[in-house]
């Protein structure tokens, strides 16, 4: 993995979480050193992200990311091409969610920002015993993508609606 990879993967563990995330904790998942942990939360800090060091680990108090909810309908052979428009463009895919009629909100956290990510996604829902959340409404779903500006989210948006992933009406 490289540096900015997993600089960026730190941040989106850091938005997901809900408690503190030590550095131990950090080290143990990307392999490497708690001092490098520590640089490179310095170096985020000196890109806008306010993370702040408490005594239980590492708290994202507010990130200079902008967020985007996409409402999408493809099939599931369009999957792969759909996550790699986002993440070429500088997106990552936060979650899937779709509005069931029964059971109401179904959501799943992805964090996808790369396309090793996409086909490791893709690896694990076609070699499971389950299929894509979108499945179950007829191909409609809903993506949260993040992304470093509105510009980029605005680029992620005319892509998906130039090759017809967005959904129109109900």
């Amino acid at each position: 993995m490289k540096v900015t990879e997993r600089r960026m993967a730190i941040v989106n563990l850091l938005l997901a979480s809900k408690t503190p995330v030590s550095g131990g904790e950090l080290a143990e998942k990307f392999n490497v050193s708690r001092q490098i942990i520590v640089q490179d939360i310095t170096v985020l800090k000196g890109l806008g992200y306010e993370i702040f060091s408490t005594h239980h680990g590492y708290v994202l108090q507010k990130s200079p990311l902008v967020e985007r909810v996409y409402k999408l309908k493809h099939t599931t052979e369009q999957t792969e091409d759909e996550l790699n428009s986002i993440v070429d463009l500088g997106g990552t895919v936060v979650d899937v969610f779709v509005w069931h009629k029964v059971y109401g909100k179904i959501s799943a956290t992805l964090n996808i920002f790369s396309r090793l990510h996409v086909k490791q996604f893709l690896e694990g829902v076609r070699t499971g015993k389950s299929s894509e959340l979108m499945n179950i409404t007829g191909g409609y779903h809903y993506h949260t993508v993040r992304a470093e500006s509105e510009e980029i989210l605005d680029k992620i948006g005319n892509a998906l609606a130039e090759k017809n992933y967005i959904a129109l009406g109900d």
